[in-house]
């Protein structure tokens, strides 16, 4: 008789950034919970979901902006990223529509500039903004 033994796997997990500009400006969100800090809006991608689409719905759910032109910007997997787990994020842009608003696991939610970047920034978003920027500059 084979008796199979079944492998537990540790696998990263998926995640989506998005870098969501309004006339010029950045939208980050102030995270409700830990890491705490400014964020981009972003979260886990839901099991059946695209990545494109849970862009879109984070964004909703933690700024209450539609997002339009949404394009994928860049992937960022460091396995120290993010201090609870190893997660691999794809990160896009994309331009905002409507009232922005903190909600959801967004205790607020604001504008900034490269020149005004709020100083407690979670995860590697600040890695991700300064190549974010750079690549517009080569624009």
């Amino acid at each position: 008789m084979l008796i199979m033994k079944k492998t537990a796997y540790k696998n990263p997990i998926p995640t989506v950034d998005i870098i969501i500009e309004i006339d010029g400006n950045i939208v980050m969100i102030q995270r409700k919970n830990h890491p705490y800090g400014w964020a981009l809006p972003g979260g886990f991608v839901d099991y059946g979901e695209t990545l494109e689409d849970a862009a879109v719905r984070e964004a909703k759910e933690e700024t209450g902006l539609d997002i339009i032109e949404l394009q994928q910007f860049q992937t960022y997997s460091s396995p120290d990223r993010d201090p609870r787990h190893h997660t691999i994020s794809t990160v896009f842009t994309g331009k905002g529509r409507g009232i922005l608003k903190g909600s959801d696991d967004a205790a607020d939610a604001k504008l900034f500039t490269k020149n005004t970047l709020p100083k407690d920034i979670a995860f590697d978003h600040r890695k991700i903004l300064n190549d974010y920027f750079n690549h517009k500059n080569k624009l």
